[in-house]
């Protein structure tokens, strides 16, 4: 028999090539646990089906063990030979992996063994449950279950110092994802409404560890005045939002505020007298809205980015460049800090209210009971809320999917890698993105993580996961790419070009080592002209994925953030950039939806008060 360890590595292998599906491996023996007559079990919560049928009843449950991150279930038919048929409840002990009987099983006296049959399985997700408890069935049917305590954990959190709510009174609002626009919306609803029952789930352990973290994208709150592929309308609207979260941060404490955003120079470079005839006109429209906004030459450029302006130490670069410049304020933004900034003022200023936080929870199914109603199953156990906000990036596209909304669209994730070196560059350098190209062009950044490090990217490479470095992903990648001939069609005219396709190329190419180097090298050496292949270094372990919409009845792709609004008690957040900058403001639509249909009350003048006024203050 396999040992547990060789065990869960060919079973987490298999399950990765698609080879092993549920319930499909049985381990040909497995030890007879042990059942109590009177005393209680911890089993898993979540999804528990049963039925009883000639004294068997039929439990599928997962175990807290020291394998419980392999995500297995152990489904079990437990033969109860002194118990009653029909018994509401049974307590069993683990087995089959050491060590569940342990974390899972209260032994007391009296036990006997049963016959089994047990074989592993394996769950579509695979975070660790809590854990509640069931009276024996040999208590009888009528037996009450004992009110024991769940073990103590960290996976539940509440501002009120509780653990999630199992009561059966359903949440106002229930956010499904705890990245920086989940946690953003959790904070307007706590802070700024009425509503006083709130609940957010994050499968992951922390907040803000998928596309919110650092390493995941460009660090940068996004304005529209260094970004040359906005106009002057989204440029109004995004630059609004930014304030927003800058105005918020800026407000907390100091020791605080200094992990959540960062002050650089910052500045949007072109190169030649094409993009510097670009960049002057386009000055003379940005200026009114960016009152710091300043055109500099290239001996102003040479004074506050030598590496950008000088081709070595004693001579200036030969081509023409100019640029627009902000000499300093907040532009750089560490999201999982934000995002656990917002869990805190959210628990501070909702000290009066219930909010639920649930980390290590899968949303399993969402469900519409009735026009006002909805069932979330987690591994977790079933919670009901009047109000659903799914904020869980690409993932949000295959929920709504699979409750028939949002049909109409697909999913391109576009995947994007990073190069390190050492420092070059004192601020954010942008470059003037190419009108032929959908996507942003390479940029500098000060590394917010990595200190003392300057971060060149991010390459755009169409990948077939809805998260970077998840090959578990891609089985939900593949229900949300949706294909039909309209698919094909949008594919056949992002692909028409011959400047597309080299794009796309090129972009595959800067995954080859040693290749990678040396054609990133000359993309970067639009920003820095001295750069040489050996100073990159691949940023390994860096860089995300933005699920870009695509519109298949308008056949064509959506960029920027995505919502689905469904008028009926349900939203849906798709956020690839700038969704980050702009969560605040998303927050802000969705929170306005729900106080409408609720019938709730928002504070609006507290509201524009706390992210309106302030260092950036919004006066459109």
């Amino acid at each position: 028999m396999l040992s547990g360890c060789a065990l869960v590595a060919m079973c987490k292998l298999l399950e990765m090539l698609g080879m092993l599906s549920e319930g499909s491996y049985a381990p040909p023996s497995c030890p007879a646990p042990l059942m109590s007559k009177a005393q209680e079990a911890w089993v898993g919560e979540g999804e528990i089906s049963s039925f009883v049928k000639r004294n068997r009843m039929r439990l599928r449950v997962k175990f807290e063990t020291a394998y419980e991150k392999s995500g297995f279930f152990l489904q079990c038919t437990v033969c109860v030979r002194s118990a009653p048929a029909g018994s509401e409840h049974i307590a069993i002990a683990g087995w089959g992996l050491p060590a569940a009987g342990s974390t899972c099983m209260q032994d007391g006296k009296g036990m006997y063994k049963t016959d089994t049959r047990c074989a592993l399985s394996l769950p579509r997700f695979s975070s660790p449950f809590a854990c509640r408890s069931f009276a024996s069935a040999a208590s009888g049917a009528g037996a009450s279950a004992a009110q024991a305590a769940p073990p103590k954990s960290s996976q539940s959190l509440s501002a009120k110092g509780q653990g999630a709510s199992s009561g059966r009174e359903p949440y106002d609002v229930f956010i499904i994802g705890g990245g920086v626009s989940g946690t953003a919306l959790l904070y307007e609803l706590a802070a700024f409404t009425n509503l006083r029952r709130l609940g957010l789930v994050e499968r992951r352990s922390a907040f803000g560890v998928v596309q919110s973290n650092p390493r995941n994208n460009s660090q940068t709150i996004h304005c529209g005045d260094i970004e040359t592929n906005y106009t002057l309308q989204k440029a109004r609207v995004v630059k609004r939002q930014a304030d927003m979260l800058r105005n918020f941060a800026t407000k907390l404490p100091p020791s605080v505020r200094d992990k959540v955003v960062f002050r650089f120079p910052k500045m949007a470079l072109a190169v030649g007298p094409e993009e510097c005839d670009f960049m002057e006109k386009r000055f003379k429209i940005f200026r009114e809205l960016f009152t710091s906004l300043q055109l500099i030459n290239k001996q102003q450029i040479c004074e506050v980015e030598p590496r950008v302006g000088l081709r070595s130490s004693n001579f200036e670069r030969p081509e023409e460049v100019c640029a627009m410049y902000v000499p300093n304020e907040y532009t750089g933004v560490d999201y999982v800090h934000l995002a656990e900034a917002f869990v805190e003022q959210a628990k501070a200023l909702g000290s009066d209210k219930k909010i639920d936080l649930g980390l290590n929870t899968e949303v399993l199914e969402i469900r519409r009971e009735r026009e006002d109603l909805f069932s979330i199953r987690t591994n977790r156990g079933v919670k009901q809320a009047r109000f659903v906000v799914v904020s869980a990036c690409g993932h949000s596209l295959l929920f709504a999917q699979r409750m028939g909304y949002g049909l109409q669209y697909s999913c391109l994730p576009m995947a994007g890698s990073f190069y390190f070196t050492e420092r070059m560059l004192n601020g954010k350098v942008y470059t003037v993105q190419d009108s032929r190209l959908p996507f942003a062009a390479v940029h500098g950044d000060p590394d917010v993580v990595a200190q003392g490090l300057t971060r060149f990217g991010p390459t755009a490479l169409p990948l077939p996961l809805l998260e970077r470095f998840n090959i578990c992903t891609l089985p939900d990648f593949l229900r949300v790419v949706n294909p039909d001939l309209n698919l094909l069609k949008v594919y056949i005219e992002l692909l028409n070009t011959r400047h597309m396709r080299n794009y796309v190329l090129r972009n595959f190419l800067f995954e080859v080592p040693v290749l990678n180097h040396h054609l990133f090298a000359k993309d970067v050496s639009k920003i820095v002209p001295s750069i040489k292949p050996e100073d990159l270094k691949y940023a390994k372990g860096f860089g995300g994925v933005r699920p870009q919409l695509i519109d298949k009845e308008q056949k064509k792709l959506l960029l920027g953030e995505g919502k689905i609004m469904t008028g009926e008690n349900i939203i849906f957040n798709i956020t690839p950039s700038p969704g980050g900058t702009t969560c605040l403001g998303t927050a802000q639509t969705d929170l306005k939806e729900i106080v409408k249909q609720l019938g709730a009350e928002f504070n609006e003048k507290a509201f524009n008060k706390t992210l309106l006024d302030g260092e950036y203050p919004v006066v459109y």
